[in-house]
């Protein structure tokens, strides 16, 4: 599978995806038009925070199966775009928030003391060192906006600075605030009223574009100083620049901007222009928020990790899902297998059409995130209709399209086992269900098979039997099988009443034949055989 890398990020990840046996295509600076000429190539996309995965690249990609972010925030990815399609989103936020916290404060310091002029001076041989008076932090009040991952280091970064913090982060409890040992403000215009120095932590969304403009600018102090580290767009640069002119905001260090300039390009070539660059008091840095040796690795091999997995078809943590922490993927794995398994064994044993997957979580589940499980149920299900297509991320969306309706409920409630997965297929005419649990963390089970109970452990090659129960039929079976060359790895069989109907689940070293099928079908007493994939 071939992956291109648009924006440069460090050769370990890209090394790592090589050795696992991916063909990967650096190509950086590569311009929208250039991109999209290509891109129909690939498999994934990795990208930092230059490139654009926009609609018209995604139409194009008609192979794409993942499109990764190194770094955090996915605002350079139309990821309901991607969802529609069912292209996995994942990105690596954990990989850089030190490096962005840390040049927080870094811009701080450097705003307030003039540090960046200073050496602009000195490198000029000006070292009238009255030109570069300063303000110190310590004693001021510092207003962070935002108190997620980065904003919440930021805040205790400058509490260590000795500074009066404030927070505002409509989404972040009073508990955690309170943990943060800093002061809560209920609006952001009390923050911006009341902060010496403003920092903002925030994604860029609808709501957050111009969230800083002429209005807010006014609300604050005179001589505040404004760091943004987040996204471009969030202060009005307008708003901002009229206000400096005013002298009402002092400095401003500015890590990012509403339209950023082409980051490969040497200055002989640049064309870029800002008005903000006239001032010496605007800090303008090319994104260098995330641009640590170490943040660089981090990113660079868990973007790499993330889309081998999603290549492979393995369950990650993704953007476009249910949010599943990457330290809970292992644990919910062998749950999410089960989930889909479960989904797979109706349409391999059954024709009729499914209009309503009910799925039932019972015991230790019903305290866990199941929604991802369902996906994996809607996926085992959905899989003949569009195997090369249905994945976690599109499954329901395609279940929607289809007239399937999924419903989840819980039960805490468990007799004979600590957790269990019931899934209740619900057609025209008739309700079937199975179920399955997971034994000693890894061990799957399916321990009911349309209400006949039994213990069988799935495996890659199985033949399903339904059978008037009466004698002869397990031999005549054995013989067949063996008679093909078929080696019988594991068998069981179970019914409900004496003389009545009974199932088999007949575990085989390799796929049957549909001739071996009709052969077992032609047994007096056998009703149905089918094979089922696992």
């Amino acid at each position: 599978m071939r992956v291109i890398v648009a924006d440069k990020m460090a050769e370990d990840g890209i090394q790592y995806l090589r050795e696992k046996g991916f063909e990967v295509d650096t190509k950086y600076g590569l311009s929208h038009e250039e991109l999209l000429a290509i891109i129909e190539d690939y498999d994934a996309i990795i990208v930092r925070s230059a490139t654009k995965v926009n609609k018209e690249i995604i139409e194009k990609g008609k192979n794409l199966k993942v499109a990764g972010r190194a770094g955090n925030g996915i605002d350079n990815i139309d990821v309901a775009e991607c969802t529609k399609r069912g292209i996995v989103v994942v990105n690596t936020p954990e990989g850089n928030i030190m490096a962005a916290a840390e040049m927080a404060v870094a811009m701080a310091y450097a705003i307030f003391r003039n540090i960046p002029q200073a050496y602009h001076g000195g490198k000029n041989k000006d070292f009238r060192r009255n030109k570069w008076v300063g303000a110190e932090l310590d004693g001021k009040v510092a207003g962070v906006i935002g108190l997620g991952r980065i904003g919440s280091i930021v805040a205790q970064k400058l509490k260590g600075s000795n500074m009066q913090v404030i927070g505002y982060d409509p989404f972040i409890t009073d508990e955690r605030v309170k943990l943060l040992g800093i002061e809560k403000c209920e609006t952001m215009d009390e923050l911006l009223q009341r902060a010496d120095l403003i920092s903002i932590h925030i994604p860029k969304t609808d709501k957050s574009q111009g969230l800083i403009a002429e209005r807010e600018l006014k609300l604050c102090k005179k001589g505040v100083r404004i760091v943004n580290l987040a996204r471009g767009g969030i202060i009005n640069e307008a708003a901002l620049y009229n206000a400096i002119k005013e002298g009402h905001v002092a400095a401003a260090g500015l890590d990012v901007l509403e339209k950023e300039p082409n980051f490969n390009k040497k200055p002989e070539e640049q064309d870029f222009t800002n008005p903000l660059l006239e001032f010496d008091n605007v800090v303008i840095t090319p994104h260098l928020g995330a641009s640590t040796a170490e943040a660089n690795y981090n990113v660079s091999i868990g973007v790499a990790k993330l889309v081998e997995g999603v290549l492979n078809g393995e369950m990650v943590a993704a953007v476009n899902m249910p949010p599943i922490k990457s330290k809970d993927v292992s644990e919910l794995k062998p749950y999410i297998d089960l989930a889909e398994i479960l989904g797979k064994i109706y349409y391999q044993a059954e024709k009729d059409t499914v209009k309503r997957v009910e799925v039932i979580y019972s015991g230790d589940l019903a305290d866990k995130e199941t929604r991802v499980m369902s996906l994996s149920v809607l996926k085992g299900l959905l899989e003949p209709a569009a195997k090369d297509t249905i994945n976690y991320v599109n499954a329901e969306l395609f279940a929607k399209s289809m007239g399937v309706e999924l419903v989840e409920s819980k039960s805490s409630h468990l007799d004979k086992y600590t957790n269990l997965i019931t899934v209740k297929f619900i057609t025209k005419d008739k309700e079937l269900s199975v179920s399955g649990t997971v034994f000693a963390k890894e061990e799957i089970r399916i321990v009911d098979f349309f209400g006949y109970k039994l213990d069988f452990e799935p495996t890659p090659y199985v033949i399903a039997i339904q059978n008037v129960d009466k004698p002869g039929i397990i031999g005549q079976i054995g013989s067949i099988l063996g008679a093909s060359n078929i080696n019988i790895a594991a068998m069981q069989w179970s019914r409900n009443r004496k003389g009545e109907k009974a199932v088999a689940f007949v575990s085989v070293d390799g796929e049957v034949s549909e001739d071996v099928l009709k052969l077992l079908r032609n047994i007096d007493g056998v009703l149905k055989a089918s094979n089922l994939k696992f």
